[in-house]
């Protein structure tokens, strides 16, 4: 099946270790479809949970459709993950015992559905961010050399 990226959170893997990650589908209405097929979707600010035994994703903002008139719902509104119990019973057991968070990474189409891939994570410390950025920059300089040594023969 083809995957089309459509928006990614931008901050998931640098505010959070990601050790797993899951598959859900969302509930939306058909301007929201229209919105995100024109790209209008943002997941900087999104986080997701479980509330009565439903997941659920807040902060995604999906602009307006242009076209859409009374039919476009709230940018901002909380919507429903579609997700099976077992596995919202796992999350759930996963968050409240060894405190991990459910990050959303990002939004894409499958086929004609719109998924999320949301991670299973631990907030990182400000030193382990420094450590990230330190080695990133690292292989940075290291493939830079590389690439200048391979242009000079």
């Amino acid at each position: 099946m083809n995957i089309k990226i459509i928006a990614k959170n931008p901050t998931a893997y640098h505010n959070y270790t990601i050790e797993d990650t899951l598959e859900a589908g969302i509930v939306l209405s058909g301007t929201e479809i229209k919105s995100i097929r024109m790209g209008k979707v943002n997941l900087k600010d999104t986080y997701a949970s479980i509330k009565n035994g439903e997941a659920y994703i807040y902060g995604m903002h999906i602009s307006p459709y242009e076209h859409g008139n009374i039919f476009n719902k709230d940018p901002l509104r909380d919507r429903k993950l579609l997700i099976h119990k077992k596995e919202i019973h796992k999350l759930l057991g996963l968050i409240k015992q060894k405190g991990y968070s459910l990050i959303p990474i990002e939004l894409y189409f499958k086929g004609s559905f719109v998924k999320l891939k949301l991670g299973i994570g631990k907030g990182k410390k400000l030193y382990d961010k420094r450590q990230d950025l330190a080695k990133k920059d690292a292989q940075k300089q290291i493939n830079m050399q590389l690439k200048n040594n391979n242009k000079m023969y």
